[in-house]
C-alpha cells in the first residue's frame, strides 16, 4: 500500500465523512476492513475531472499532501501531461475552465466535500477519492475506496439484476467478488493499484453501477470470504459452465491445481443442469475454408512462419486431446507439411469465431468436411461461456431458483472451503 495520508489530507478525509452521510443501503465502515486501489486508466493522454454530477473536489498535491485549491461543483477541469517535464520525472498539469494551467505536480488526489456527491472522473462518479498520477507513457487514474463500496460496484455489472427468487446467487457474487478482490490486493504494485477496472479483474463502473440489489447483497455478507486452510481463495468465477466446471489447471496453463477449483458437475437431475437457463448454454460456430485460412493467418503468426504465399493449404483440424472435465486439452491443426498443436489454454484465442471474438468455451466438439483434401468448413458445437473454473455463474443462479442459499452455491462450487468473515 502506498504511504499513510498527511495532516492535511486527513482533514479534508473528516470533512467528507461529517459532509456526506451515506445511503441507508450502504453499510457503515467495519473496523479493519481494508482500502483498494482500483486502477481506472494507464497511459491516459489526459483526464477530465469534475462535471455536472459531482460536487467540489477538494485537491491535495499527492507527494506532500499540501492543499492545492478546489474544483468548483459543477466545473470541469482537464488533467494533462506536462510537456516541459524534464529529467526529474512525468508530472501533470490541470488546465482549469478559464483556460489557465496549475503548476506542475507528480500527482493529485482529489476527494469530494458537497454532501451527497462524489468524485469524479472523465464523466463517472466514484466513491473515496481518486489520484491522478503522471508517468512517461501517460496519466494513471486511481480510485481508493473501501472493499465493500468496491464490491456494490461489481456485483451489478458481474451477475447483473436479478429476481427476488435468485437473490442467493446475488449473494454468492458479492462473496466471491470480495475474496477475489482481497486474494489480489498489490497484484499491479507496479502501477499503484490493486484491480483493473475491466475484465482483466473485475468489471467496475463505480456509483452508476451501484443497486439497491447489490447494497442488499454487500450488506448482508459485510466482510465475508472464502478461505481454503486459513487463505483467502481465488475465486475465479465465469458465466456458464455448460454441464461441469473445471480444474484450474485446464484453464490456465501456467495455473498449479487447487482442491478447491476441481471440475464440479453442474448437473440437476433427469438429464438438466442448473445452468440450462444461460443463452449460453449450448453454442454453434462455423468457418468456411476461406475465413478459417483469416482467421489462422492472423492468430498462428507468432506461432509459426507464414512465407510469402501466405498460410499453407490446411487439410485437417480435429480435437487430439481432451481433460478430464471433458473440455479441449489441444488441437491439432495440420496443413500440407506438417502440423502444429494448440493447447487447450489457448485454442479460444486461435480458433476465434471472428477477429475480435474469442470462442465461447473451450468444451466443444469438431465437425469437419474436407474438399479437393483440405478443409471446406469447420463447425464447432459448444457448450458454456468462459473459462469455466470456479463459480458458474448461471449455474448459481439456476440453484437459487430452487431454493439453494449462497453458503451451499458456495461450499458447491469450492468444495473443502470454509465462509468466514473477516472483518
Amino acid at each position: 500500500m502506498r504511504r499513510s495520508t498527511t495532516r492535511a489530507f486527513a482533514s479534508a478525509a473528516l470533512l467528507v465523512a461529517a459532509a456526506c452521510p451515506q445511503p441507508a443501503t450502504q453499510p457503515s465502515p467495519a473496523a479493519g476492513e481494508p482500502e483498494l486501489r482500483v486502477g481506472l486508466a494507464v497511459g491516459a493522454p489526459s483526464a477530465v475531472l469534475g462535471g455536472d454530477g459531482a460536487g467540489e473536489l477538494f485537491i491535495t498535491d499527492d507527494a506532500n499532501g499540501q492543499p492545492m485549491g478546489s474544483i468548483p461543483a459543477g466545473t470541469r477541469w482537464t488533467a494533462v501531461l506536462d510537456s516541459a517535464s524534464g529529467g526529474g520525472g512525468a508530472r501533470l498539469r490541470l488546465l482549469k475552465a478559464d483556460g489557465t494551467l496549475t503548476e506542475a505536480h507528480r500527482g493529485i488526489v482529489l476527494v469530494n466535500v458537497t454532501e451527497n456527491r462524489f468524485a469524479m472522473a472523465n464523466g463517472r462518479r466514484y466513491r473515496g477519492r481518486i489520484n491522478v498520477i503522471a508517468a512517461r507513457g501517460g496519466l494513471t487514474l486511481v480510485n481508493r475506496l473501501s472493499v465493500e463500496s468496491y464490491v456494490a460496484g461489481v456485483v451489478g455489472p458481474e451477475i447483473g439484476a436479478r429476481r427476488p427468487n435468485e437473490e442467493a446467487a446475488v449473494l454468492a457474487q458479492a462473496v466471491v467478488s470480495r475474496s477475489f478482490a482481497l486474494r489480489n490486493r498489490g497484484r499491479y504494485e507496479s502501477l499503484g493499484f490493486d484491480a483493473y477496472a475491466d475484465v482483466r479483474d473485475q468489471v467496475y463502473n463505480g456509483v452508476a453501477a451501484e443497486t439497491p440489489q447489490a447494497w442488499a447483497a454487500v450488506r448482508r455478507t459485510a466482510g465475508q470470504v472464502l478461505r481454503y486452510r486459513g487463505e483467502i481463495i481465488d475465486a475465479f468465477f465465469h458465466s456458464t459452465c455448460g454441464f461441469s466446471t473445471a480444474g484450474v489447471e485446464e484453464a490456465f496453463s501456467t495455473a498449479r491445481a487447487r482442491p478447491y477449483l476441481r471440475p464440479v458437475s453442474d448437473a440437476s437431475g433427469r438429464g438438466q443442469y442448473y445452468c440450462d437457463i444461460s443463452p449460453r448454454f449450448r453454442w454453434r460456430e462455423e468457418w468456411d475454408g476461406q475465413k478459417l485460412r483469416a482467421i489462422f493467418t492472423r492468430t498462428l503468426a507468432t506461432t509459426m512462419p507464414i512465407g510469402g504465399d501466405g498460410l499453407q493449404p490446411i487439410t485437417d483440424v480435429a480435437v487430439s486431446r481432451t481433460t478430464r472435465s471433458g473440455r479441449v486439452a489441444e488441437v491439432r491443426i495440420v496443413f500440407a507439411r506438417g502440423d502444429l498443436r494448440i493447447a487447450g489454454s489457448n485454442v479460444r484465442a486461435v480458433l476465434r469465431p471472428d477477429a475480435d471474438r474469442l470462442l465461447a468455451s473451450a468444451a466443444f466438439q469438431l465437425t469437419v468436411t474436407k474438399d479437393g483434401g483440405q478443409v471446406s468448413r469447420l463447425v464447432a458445437a459448444g457448450a458454456g461461456s468462459g473459462h469455466g473454473v470456479g463459480m458458474c455463474q448461471w449455474g448459481a443462479v439456476g440453484r437459487a431458483r430452487v431454493g439453494q442459499d449462497y453458503r451451499r452455491i458456495l461450499s458447491t462450487y469450492f468444495p473443502g472451503t470454509t465462509l468466514d468473515r473477516i472483518y
